[in-house]
């Protein structure tokens, strides 16, 4: 008897130990065209709610529950591959290339209604895939996404307009907020795509700063890719590189969304996973509070040193979505815990996150504005990170950090979040640089027109340049600025030229005449704490350089600002293709340790594939 007692509980533990036993699997994934590895390949359980994507090199490991399962491989513009694990350890995969059906939704803008795509993202069954792929788009209420509208820059007379002015712009929420569309099979609506956020989007081999100023200025001059006949001008900002151990002390409040519109999977639980990775970042000099609104405000953490990680995160564990949405009421009651703890030479910041769906009490942008600004003079920044679709309020959060003092960033995926809040950790949190503003003077003997490449929202007075009381743009540690115009040499036929005037005429100056200077780039910034100014400039002189002589940095900017101006249909892209574009941004791919622009030779690629049907 004591026998079969003892056979039977071995039977029952190895059936117990059989149901609950994981089965690790590993792999590659290829393209069937030309055998390149692929990155950001979303690998899924079907029915599951594990998963994970490819690296850079197109690898991926992720545990299973059993020989049954099966594995499932989708990227938007291949094939999806459906594999089941059998007895194999080691799967890797050939993807196809597939361009795929879209159907179409509507998406409000300011200026009305935009016409986008309804995604055809992969259905999974549990939140947690959305740590890894876009979450899907299944039985949801209409899209009321909001965008500003943008008004493309068009080309200028130097003779009367011969200063260009503008704030520069170190958010990038546009890039990654594309990319979610697109991995989704949508076009983006065109007021989404800001070509200035596309291109800061990615980081540039500049020079370290050398002087006492807190950057360095560097510029290129070559033929355009997608116009030949005209040139395009590079122009660059490296911010000076702070170790994280000499940045000063940070007095952080987070301000929360957990209103009912965050309860979605690529909302409030990824929210929460992307906070976790900052408080882990953080030193015990650091010190962390969590504000929520949903309904009303509340304080959740009070100031709480970041050598209490473990009580950090427990406070953000405990969050739940529900209600409306006070946002005006969280942002008073956090820049008044952010003024209480004030670090006097620290780094004091709010950092809110939300889809932007403020809906209840002091709501409007204009109130919002006004409060943000009142407590930027008081040293108190503003950090705004998105999250989610449907009713996504790009507009409204680009306001907000923009009248903040603080940067934009969109989380559409957990590594997105690990790029801003932890590869860019000094940038996103630490001001090196604020109200900096760049104003360029054209030689008419040289240009007959130009214009700026994005930055419309961004665009300044001339006057408002010496002006220090005029808002402009912050620069963080180790950020990068980078800025292009387009030229129009003088004597070369172009549509975009104005005929000569019947009644007037205006004279080339002798000084212009004489010079070989094709620009003068003249930058204003203030110290973080200061309020003067202070004044840099450098002059641009054509050297007709090949654009397969140029530098890295300069044939990838050209390649995603081509690639902006073929999502938004811009008058300006002259005949540059699809390929075209890929064939510019592989040959500046450089080192690309992380990824990212690989990553974005994918997007043009799946752009390119869309543009066939």
């Amino acid at each position: 008897m004591k026998s079969k007692i003892m056979m039977i509980a071995l039977i029952l533990c190895l059936f117990t130990t059989g149901a609950y036993s994981q089965i690790k699997v590993s792999g590659t994934v290829t393209s069937s065209a030309d055998g390149s590895a692929i990155q950001g390949v979303n690998v899924v359980e079907k029915g599951k709610t594990n998963g994970t994507i490819t690296d850079i090199n197109g690898n991926y490991s992720l545990e299973v529950a059993s020989e049954k399962s099966i594995l499932v491989f989708s990227l938007i513009g291949l094939v999806t591959e459906e594999i089941k694990v059998g007895n194999k350890k080691v799967i890797d995969v050939s993807m196809a290339s597939d361009v795929r059906q879209l159907s179409e939704v509507v998406i409000s803008s300011k200026k009305g209604i935009t016409r986008s795509n309804k995604s055809m993202g992969y259905e999974a069954e549990d939140m947690d895939a959305s740590y890894y792929r876009p979450a899907p788009v299944t039985n949801q209420p209409p899209n009321t996404e909001e965008y500003a509208e943008i008004v493309e820059n068009g080309f200028k007379n130097p003779f009367n307009n011969p200063l260009s002015t503008f704030s520069i712009d170190v958010d990038a929420a546009s890039y990654s907020n594309v990319r979610r569309f697109l991995n989704q099979g949508q076009r983006p609506p065109k007021d989404a795509v800001r070509i200035e956020e596309m291109i800061n989007y990615f980081n540039y081999d500049y020079e370290q700063p050398k002087g006492n100023d807190p950057f360095s200025i560097n510029t290129e001059i070559s033929a355009s890719p997608w116009n030949p006949n005209h040139k395009l001008v590079h122009i660059g900002l490296q911010g000076r590189e702070i170790p994280t151990d000499d940045l000063p002390p940070s007095n952080l409040v987070f301000l929360l969304d957990v209103s009912g519109s965050m309860g979605a999977p690529n909302k409030l639980p990824l929210l929460k996973t992307a906070f976790k990775l900052l408080v882990d970042k953080l030193r015990p000099e650091d010190k962390v509070a969590i504000v929520v609104y949903a309904g009303a405000a509340g304080e959740v953490l009070p100031s709480t040193s970041a050598s209490e990680k473990e009580k950090i995160m427990n406070a953000l564990n405990q969050l739940n979505a529900g209600g409306s949405t006070a946002g005006g009421a969280g942002i008073n009651l956090a820049y008044s815990i952010a003024k209480q703890n004030f670090k006097k030479g620290g780094n004091n910041r709010i950092i809110l996150a939300t889809d932007g769906d403020f809906n209840v009490g002091a709501s409007s942008n204009k109130a919002m504005e006004e409060l943000i600004e009142e407590k930027r003079d008081e040293g108190i920044f503003l950090t705004v990170l998105g999250f989610g679709m449907g009713n996504y309020k790009d507009s409204k959060m680009e306001i907000l950090a923009d009248k903040g003092n603080g940067n934009y960033a969109y989380i559409d995926n957990i590594l997105e979040a690990q790029k801003v809040l932890v590869h860019e950790f000094g940038g996103t949190l630490f001001t090196i640089a604020k109200d900096v503003k760049i104003q360029v003077e054209f030689n008419p003997a040289k240009v007959q027109a130009y214009r700026l490449v994005g930055y419309e929202n961004r665009i300044l007075k001339d006057e408002d340049f010496n002006n220090d009381k005029k808002d402009a743009g912050e620069l963080g540690s180790g950020h990068t600025v980078t800025a292009l115009y387009e030229i129009i040499p003088v004597g070369v036929k172009s549509p975009f030229i104005v005929d000569d005037l019947k009644y007037q005429k205006t004279k080339i100056s002798e000084v212009a005449n004489q010079s070989n200077e094709l620009m003068t780039v003249k930058l204003r910034y203030k110290d973080p704490d200061g309020d003067k100014s202070k004044l840099i400039f450098k002059e641009l002189i054509d050297k007709g350089v090949d654009v397969k002589a140029t530098s890295n940095n300069f044939r990838w900017s050209a390649a995603v600002a081509a690639f902006g101006m073929q999502l938004t249909d811009s008058d300006f892209r002259g005949d540059i293709s699809y390929a075209d574009i890929v064939e510019l941004a592989k040959s500046a791919k450089g080192k690309d340790e992380n990824g990212y622009r690989a990553e974005c030779i994918n997007l043009i690629k799946s752009c390119e594939l869309l543009a066939r049907k």
